[in-house]
């Protein structure tokens, strides 16, 4: 009998094993990345602190108005929106946890879309 694995469960073992060594600090937060099949979420979060310092997904307004939710387009603005506001809040470098997905498509649009609008990582 065939059994066939489940690509979230996956995904969720690969991000623990990220996470075990990756971890945001005040001076350098974590950039992280949550893909659904309809939207895309970006939080940039201080993991001592257990804070969300800024945040930006497709739903927000500014985004959603444009018309880009699920694809590279609506990645790459939630990308540039979320470097914008660390900005604000005086952030310029962060580590980047792509939540266990593979560095293709929207996650990699997000990410360049975040450097393009001014964060390192």
């Amino acid at each position: 009998m065939i059994k066939k694995v489940s690509k979230n469960l996956t995904r969720m073992k690969r991000h623990q094993r990220v996470r075990n060594k990756i971890s945001g600090t005040a001076r350098r937060p974590r950039l992280n990345v949550y893909r659904s099949l309809n939207n895309m979420y970006a939080q940039v979060i201080d993991d001592v602190n257990g804070q969300t310092l800024a945040a930006a997904s497709t739903l927000d307004k500014e985004i959603k108005s444009q018309g880009a939710t699920g694809n590279k387009n609506g990645a790459k603005l939630v990308g540039e929106l979320v470097a914008k506001r660390a900005l604000e809040k005086g952030i310029k470098t962060v580590t980047f946890d792509r939540g266990g997905y593979i560095y293709h498509g929207r996650v990699k649009a997000l990410a360049e879309g975040a450097r393009e609008a001014g964060l390192d990582f």
